[in-house]
């Protein structure tokens, strides 16, 4: 299953509507801090609704921790830095996407370090980039996308029209 990280992530709103785009697809979410809120907080809860029943979400203390306890992944690091667009590569279905905090976005020294992993979302030019939220959607849809929704129901039930006349 994919697993979608946070890396310092600032705002509880985004934070729990990535959250309930994991509950959703059945991604893990992985929150690493430190966090820019409390994980009770109301505005967290809210924006994930009624999904985090169905959420599998791991926190870590800091980078290190992540790394230790997942050492073997295939490791992507959504960037607007990014020289691949995030349709270019090939996502295998345990990829791990991370994703960093709202005003800063990863850490330089990571992305240095694995620029060929790096994705980019396309936009404007002049543009900074995406909501962390929307960013999240977009490249994990596109890793689903391209493993065939592995897992998902891909038709909901159609309304019946009634002939009354």
């Amino acid at each position: 299953m994919l697993g979608i990280v946070l890396v310092e992530p600032e705002i509880p709103q985004n934070t729990g509507n990535i959250a309930r785009t994991c509950a959703v697809t059945g991604c893990t979410l992985h929150l690493v801090g430190p966090l820019g809120f409390s994980i009770d907080d109301k505005k967290l809860k809210r924006a994930g609704l009624d999904y985090w029943h169905l959420l599998d979400v791991r926190y870590y203390d800091s980078l290190d921790e992540f790394w230790e306890k997942n050492p073997n992944g295939t490791y992507f690091y959504a960037t607007s830095k990014g020289q691949q667009r995030h349709t270019d590569v090939t996502y295998p279905p345990d990829a791990y996407l991370l994703f960093g905090k709202e005003t800063a976005g990863l850490p330089e020294h990571l992305l240095a370090q694995h620029p060929e992993r790096c994705i980019r979302i396309p936009m404007r030019e002049g543009a900074r980039c995406l909501n962390l939220s929307n960013s999240v959607a977009v490249v994990t849809y596109e890793a689903l996308r391209q493993n065939d929704f592995a897992d998902l129901c891909s038709a909901g039930p159609f309304p019946e029209v009634r002939d009354d006349g």
